[in-house]
């Protein structure tokens, strides 16, 4: 989603600026004007302004949609009209953005728009498969049931996003100790015994000169160093948002040691808990395909799903893409092919997306373990080196005395 940056003068007269997230500027002056606000200006936030607003916009994540849905069930079951239920979330919603689009649709469905046209026009704060889900539930009677879907599915989606999240955050941490341990060692420890060592008059060890002189090139070029670092940083952010930068990163994760096999069972929970969420509110395959595509968060799994929808409209059962394109593993391809046999292919989803949920947990943990050792051993042998760089002049010094 895109940051706008707005300036609006409120019911009340009184002149209002902040940023919200909306997918498109449409979006973004639906959602105001809902507020009731008189726009003043719009634009999108670029450059500085982008960074600003992203430090101050809190972004929607499952864990609030979850909430969102089981108190919009909880209160709908207690006999409370939609209009009124709306009205009871926009006040107590802790999300600004979120509570912001509850209150819009609440003015709309306030006038008598039907809830999922209200909700789509907010689409870029309320997901497709929501949206869709409380159009399902709108035709069948069963709103209760589609909101309770939904929290469900929210809740497992921000499980796994946590278990993955998890499973780098560790490991990252220790990475930036590391570096920000040596860089301390070497910008001001080194010195120092440099300034003892020059005193005693010793040829120092080659080990020894090795450190000496890292330290003295970061010490003068550190500058050049955190350009170098910044300028990677930025070309790697922009690169990403190619269409060949996200395939090959794409790729790569699903690849790399460790992380891949937690990739590839998070796309298999979120494959099985989404298509059978869909098709058990009555959305057609094809729909719901698209959507489950829309939903993945790797770019290879995206293309695999764009191209299942196109060879099950073309009467392809489904199975056969997804063994085709060689992403997903055969039990998923199995559970896919019986439930087509039998008929019952939104238990096997459902399966899948069970079986593999509790999969990410034991990989993430796997994972976790193989790395934690391996970084502490790398920690271990720099420092090391580091102690025997700093000592070897003294055991020298101390050898020609003796």
């Amino acid at each position: 989603m895109a940051q706008f940056q707005y300036r609006v003068m409120t019911p009340q007269g009184k002149e209002k600026k902040g940023h919200l997230e909306a997918k498109t500027k449409e979006a973004a002056m639906s959602l105001l004007r809902g507020e009731k606000n008189t726009i003043i200006s719009l634009e999108e936030a670029t450059g500085l302004k982008k960074g600003f607003s992203l430090s101050r916009a809190k972004k929607i994540t499952a864990r609030d949609l979850s909430v969102f849905c089981h108190q919009f069930e909880a209160i709908n079951k207690a006999g409370v009209s939609v209009v009124d239920s709306f009205y009871m979330l926009g006040t107590q919603t802790e999300n600004p953005a979120l509570a912001s689009g509850i209150k819009a649709v609440h003015a709309d469905i306030s006038k008598g728009e039907s809830l999922s046209r209200a909700m789509r026009k907010r689409s870029g704060i309320f997901p497709e498969m929501l949206i869709n889900m409380v159009e399902a539930g709108e035709a069948s009677g069963s709103l209760d049931v589609a909101f309770n879907r939904m929290a469900i599915q929210f809740e497992k989606e921000a499980a796994l996003a946590q278990a993955v999240k998890k499973a780098v955050t560790y490991p990252i941490i220790l990475v930036v100790v590391m570096i920000a341990v040596v860089l301390v060692v070497m910008l001001f420890v080194i010195p120092t015994f440099m300034d003892m060592f020059s005193d005693l008059g010793t040829e120092l060890p080659k080990i020894t000169m090795s450190i000496v002189n890292l330290s003295n090139f970061l010490r003068k070029w550190w500058w050049l160093l955190a350009l170098i670092v910044v300028v990677i940083v930025v070309a790697i952010k922009i690169w990403k948002t190619t269409d060949a930068g996200k395939e090959i990163l794409s790729n790569l994760a699903i690849k790399m040691p460790g992380l891949g096999p937690v990739k590839t069972k998070s796309a298999c929970a979120r494959l099985g808990r989404t298509l059978c969420t869909l098709l058990a509110a009555g959305v057609a395959m094809t729909d719901a395909l698209e959507i489950t595509g829309k939903s993945m968060e790797n770019t290879m799994y995206k293309k695999a799903m764009k191209e299942a929808r196109d060879q099950v409209m073309r009467g392809v059962p489904l199975s056969r893409p997804l063994r085709s394109c060689g992403l997903f593993p055969d039990m998923v391809v199995h559970m896919v092919s019986i439930g087509e046999e039998t008929g019952n292919i939104e238990t096997m989803l459902e399966n899948v997306a069970t079986y593999y949920e509790d999969d990410v947990e034991l990989a993430t943990q796997q994972m976790m373990t193989i790395m934690e050792p391996a970084i502490i051993v790398v920690m271990a042998v720099i420092v090391g080196y580091l102690v025997i760089a700093i000592l070897s002049p003294m055991m020298t010094l101390y050898d020609s005395i003796t």
